[in-house]
């Protein structure tokens, strides 16, 4: 579960068990209207764990209070030639808070109906470009 306001950026190493499929170098837009914050800077080990792992609430200091989401999760339910379809969770206290479906087209390399936010757009692309990354690796 990647924290909701990460924007992914860049891919690194990682396990396939991580929430976006590997570990990511992003920016944090916690703080509308704030410029973005690099996360994984040197020595900022504890902002790229929690941007990438999400439930930050209480920890990061960026994080905004108040009722909003914790955290997304994504799955691909099933991998067609012509569709990659995806659903996600956006989660607060481990329950869910919102949920959908998303279709991506290979051919394309794009949504077919983007998803309703930024940044949840950039974590989903992030999520389909690892699991591609590692489709192709078998």
């Amino acid at each position: 579960m990647a924290c909701p306001y990460f924007y992914p950026v860049e891919a690194r190493a990682g396990s396939a068990m991580l929430p976006l499929g590997a570990w990511w170098k992003g920016v944090c837009l916690a703080v509308p209207g704030a410029p973005p914050a690099e996360t994984g800077a040197a020595g900022d080990s504890f902002c790229d764990t929690n941007c990438n792992l999400g439930y930050a609430r209480g920890e990061c200091a960026r994080f905004p209070a108040g009722e909003g989401p914790d955290a997304v999760r994504f799955t691909i339910s099933s991998h067609e030639s012509t569709a990659i379809h995806i659903y996600y969770v956006i989660e607060r206290d481990h329950h869910p808070f919102a949920h959908g479906r998303l279709e991506y087209a290979p051919a394309t390399a794009a949504f077919v109906t983007p998803p309703e936010t930024v940044t949840l757009a950039r974590q989903a692309q992030a999520y389909v470009e690892s699991y591609l990354r590692r489709k192709e690796e078998f």
